[in-house]
C-alpha cells in the first residue's frame, strides 16, 4: 500500500471515530458530553440519560455504521460483477423481494384477517422483508446454474423486480388506511428501529456477509478484466458468482429487513472509494469503500436528526449527483 493511500485510511478512520461520537452525543435531547461518557462507561448518571445514550443513540449509530458498510460493500460486489458502475446492492431485486415480504405482513395480513396485532411489530416485518430476500437468493441461484451471461442474469434479476412490485402496488391498492401507513413509513427507511437485542442478530449477519466478501477479493480482482480472462486463469466462475450473489442478498437483504429500503449508498459509496484511492484493487477498495460507508451513513444520520427528515431523503440528496456526476463521465 502506497503512502497515500496509507494517510487516506487514517483520516477516514479518524473521521469514522468523530462522526460516530457525534451521533451518539447528537439527539432531540441535549445531554453535555461529560454525561454521555459517564453514560457509556457506567458511571454515575441519570437512570434516563444512561437509557437514552445506551438504548437509544449508541445502538443507533452501531446500526448506521453496519448499514453503511453492509451498503457500500455489496454495491462494490455488483458493480464489478456486472462491470456496471450504475449497478447497485438491489439490482437482482433484494429490496424488491423484501418490499414484497413486508407488504404480505403489514398489506396483506389484514386484509385477510390475519396478524391484526402484529401490523406494527418490527420483529415481524425485519421476518417478512429477510424471507422476501432469501426467496430472490433462492431464484437467482437456480438461474445462475442455467445461465451463464451475468447480463442475462441481471436483466432477469430486473424483470422479477418489476413483477413484484405490482404485486406490492396490488397489495397496496387493496391495503387498510392504518396498514398502508405503516407500510408507507417502512419503505422511507430508518435506523432507530432496531432494539438492542435484534442487533445480536443483525450484526453478525451482516459480519458473515463482510467476511464472504472479503473471501472473493481475488477473483473479483479477476473479473474486472473480463469472465473469459479469469476463466482462463482457473477461476470458477459459477462458484464465485453463487458466493457474491449469497454475500450480496446477505448485506442489502438484512439491512433491508431491519432498516428499510435505503437508497443511494450502495450505488453511490463505492465510485467515492474509487474517487478517492484511485484504485482497482479490492485489496484497497474494499475497506475503503467500508470505511466510506459508515462515515456517510453516520453523517447521514446526523442530518436527519437535525432536520427531523427521513434518512432516506437525506441519503438521495448526498447520493443522486453523484450517481449524475458517473453518467456524465462514463458519457
Amino acid at each position: 500500500m502506497n503512502r497515500r493511500n496509507t494517510i487516506l485510511f487514517a483520516v477516514l478512520s479518524i473521521a469514522l471515530l468523530l462522526l460516530f461520537i457525534l451521533d451518539v452525543a447528537i439527539g432531540a435531547v441535549s445531554i453535555p458530553l461529560s454525561e454521555v461518557w459517564r453514560a457509556l462507561v457506567g458511571g454515575d448518571v441519570d437512570p434516563t440519560t444512561a437509557k437514552i445514550v445506551k438504548d437509544i443513540r449508541l445502538v443507533k449509530a452501531v446500526v448506521a455504521v453496519a448499514t453503511g458498510v453492509a451498503l457500500s460493500l455489496s454495491g462494490l460486489l455488483m458493480q464489478t460483477l456486472f462491470r456496471n458502475p450504475l449497478a447497485g446492492p438491489y439490482v437482482l431485486g433484494i429490496s424488491s423481494g423484501a418490499s414484497l415480504g413486508v407488504a404480505i405482513f403489514i398489506l396483506g395480513a389484514p386484509i385477510f384477517g390475519l396478524a391484526a396485532n402484529s401490523v406494527g411489530s418490527a420483529v415481524g416485518i425485519a421476518g417478512a422483508a429477510w424471507a422476501g430476500s432469501a426467496l430472490i437468493l433462492v431464484f437467482i441461484a437456480a438461474v445462475s446454474r442455467r445461465i451463464k451471461d451475468i447480463m442475462v442474469i441481471l436483466i432477469l434479476g430486473m424483470m422479477f423486480s418489476s413483477g413484484v412490485s405490482a404485486i406490492v402496488q396490488v397489495l397496496q391498492y387493496l391495503s387498510h388506511e392504518d396498514a398502508l401507513k405503516s407500510f408507507v413509513i417502512w419503505t422511507m427507511g430508518s435506523l432507530g428501529d432496531v432494539t438492542a437485542s435484534q442487533l445480536w442478530l443483525m450484526i453478525p449477519a451482516v459480519l458473515i456477509g463482510v467476511v464472504l466478501s472479503v473471501m472473493v477479493i481475488k477473483p473479483l480482482n479477476l473479473l474486472l478484466l473480463g469472465e473469459n480472462y479469469a476463466r482462463t486463469m482457473g477461476l470458477n466462475i459459477k462458484r464465485s458468482r453463487q458466493i457474491i450473489f449469497f454475500a450480496t442478498t446477505l448485506l442489502a437483504g438484512t439491512v433491508t429487513a431491519f432498516c428499510g429500503p435505503i437508497g443511494f449508498v450502495g450505488l453511490a459509496v463505492p465510485h467515492v472509494a474509487r474517487a478517492l484511492f484511485r484504485e482497482a484493487d479490492h485489496r484497497v477498495l474494499m475497506p475503503g469503500a467500508a470505511l466510506c460507508g459508515a462515515s456517510v451513513l453516520l453523517f447521514c444520520d446526523l442530518i436527519s436528526k437535525l432536520l427531523t427528515l427521513p434518512i432516506n431523503t437525506i441519503t438521495s440528496l448526498l447520493g443522486i449527483p453523484i450517481v449524475i456526476w458517473v453518467v456524465i463521465r462514463n458519457k
